[in-house]
């Protein structure tokens, strides 16, 4: 092991659409999380990787922080507070357009003060008001915890995301890298698809579709063409909750659920390196989100 070499696990905490995927994304340098800008986007738990120099962060993406409409929603509440128990750096991600501090975020503060881990908090969108606003906010909360650290930032115009990973950094204790320095993510490629599919879909949707919508990869298999190229077939299928949203999500003579695949089968090409014949279909399932053989996926193993 490197002398002097640091490592550790981070937690991003935050209410749903908070910007915590785009900070993640952004701090790899490649896209490990669906990013749109709808609220919860993120439902699993995603590992991503930053390798420095002198140390190795494995930060734990956690799905946004809001009030449960079903099974699924009390799933991804608990999946966010049980990580953040056993991390070493919990970074809290709060919105500066905020006025105050919501019921979500005493909730998330509640939770972190009784975790007692060190904590970074990171305020989210500083380019959308002035300083006097974000100095307001870094009082309210300074007010009621003793914060590692308070960095402003922008992820739109990437201010102040390299001072994430220094003051990371600087609370991680000496230890081994986890990973090979060459990993981003300890996701499998299968995932990744279905992260990719859905986030097309949350993009591109009518908003009371997307978030009865879940993927699944039903097929993937790497072949050579004709060319002697590798490529990748892949088949998935998008659920949804009705047989109205079906309609939305094909589209009129199949244009919607053409163009995300178009834009799914772009993103991961340029992702995974390899040519991608993508074949997509949709289905039915009702009321999904509150069937418990669907959300065995999406539970932490215990």
């Amino acid at each position: 092991m490197k002398e002097n070499f640091k490592s550790g696990f981070v937690s991003i905490l935050g209410r749903t659409n908070v910007g915590k995927s785009s900070i993640i994304n952004s701090l790899v340098g490649e896209k490990v999380a669906a990013v749109a800008n709808k609220p919860q986007t993120t439902r699993t738990v995603i590992r991503a990787i930053v390798n420095r120099p002198n140390s190795q962060i494995i930060f734990v993406d956690t799905p946004g922080i809001h009030k449960p409409k079903s099974k699924l929603g009390n799933v991804m509440n608990e999946n966010a507070f049980e990580v953040s128990k056993n991390v070493d750096v919990v970074v809290f991600v709060v919105d500066a357009t905020s006025n105050e501090i919501g019921k979500g975020d005493k909730l998330i503060l509640e939770k972190i003060k009784t975790a007692k881990r060190k904590t970074i908090l990171v305020i989210n969108k500083i380019d959308l008001v002035d300083k006097a606003k974000v100095a307001m906010l870094i009082d309210l909360y300074k007010n009621e915890y003793n914060f590692s650290s308070v960095i402003p930032v922008s992820t739109v115009k990437n201010i102040n995301l390299d001072v994430i990973l220094e003051e990371i950094e600087k609370n991680l204790n000496e230890g081994p890298a986890y990973y090979d320095i060459e990993e981003y993510t300890d996701q499998t490629t299968r995932q990744l698809v279905e992260e990719t599919i859905r986030e097309k879909a949350l993009k591109l949707l009518n908003d009371e579709v997307p978030h009865g919508i879940f993927v699944e990869v039903e097929k993937m298999k790497k072949r050579k063409t004709m060319e002697n190229e590798p490529i990748y077939n892949i088949e998935a299928t998008i659920y949804c909750l009705r047989n109205s949203h079906k309609g939305i999500i094909i589209g009129k003579n199949g244009s919607m659920l053409k163009k995300i695949g178009t834009y799914a089968r772009q993103d991961l090409e340029k992702m995974l390196g390899i040519k991608i014949n993508l074949k997509l279909w949709v289905k039915v399932r009702e009321d999904w989100v509150n069937q418990d053989s669907f959300l065995k996926s999406f539970r932490l193993p215990k």
